[in-house]
């Protein structure tokens, strides 16, 4: 697990795909404040025409939306040769251990469950940023 202290942001544009207008927000904001630029979808379809159009350097990503969800999205974006090199972080409500048999087989990067901490996702974010920077 890592750590929760708050890691240095790396720059980069980060889409965010949730369902919850309030945690989209939420998220987008805290974000948004660390520099980022950000980018929302509110539901699986829109997640996948804004990661096309935008082509962000990675995706904050829900599981359990309307329209497609989080895993077909992450599925979908891998197969595609202008999107498979997206970082893919998912966040959801959905379980630890659906998570962690999930994510990695639809081609997530990382997840986190909510409720999560702030500074946690913040880590992460920065970690999976600076990696694809390697």
């Amino acid at each position: 697990m890592m750590s929760k202290e708050a890691v240095q942001p790396v720059s980069g544009s980060i889409l965010v795909a949730d369902d919850d207008p309030e945690i989209l927000a939420l998220v987008s904001r805290r974000l948004a404040k660390r520099g980022y630029t950000v980018y929302e979808a509110a539901d699986g379809l829109q997640a996948l025409a804004e990661a096309r159009a935008k082509s962000p350097d990675l995706i904050v990503l829900d599981v359990m939306m309307p329209g497609k969800n989080g895993w077909e999205v992450a599925k979908e974006l891998r197969a595609d040769e202008k999107t498979k090199g997206i970082s893919i972080l998912v966040l959801t409500a959905i379980g630890e251990m659906m998570n962690d048999m999930n994510s990695p087989l639809y081609g997530a990067d990382d997840y986190i469950d909510k409720p999560f901490e702030f500074n946690d996702l913040e880590a992460r974010v920065a970690k999976l940023l600076a990696d694809k920077k390697k």
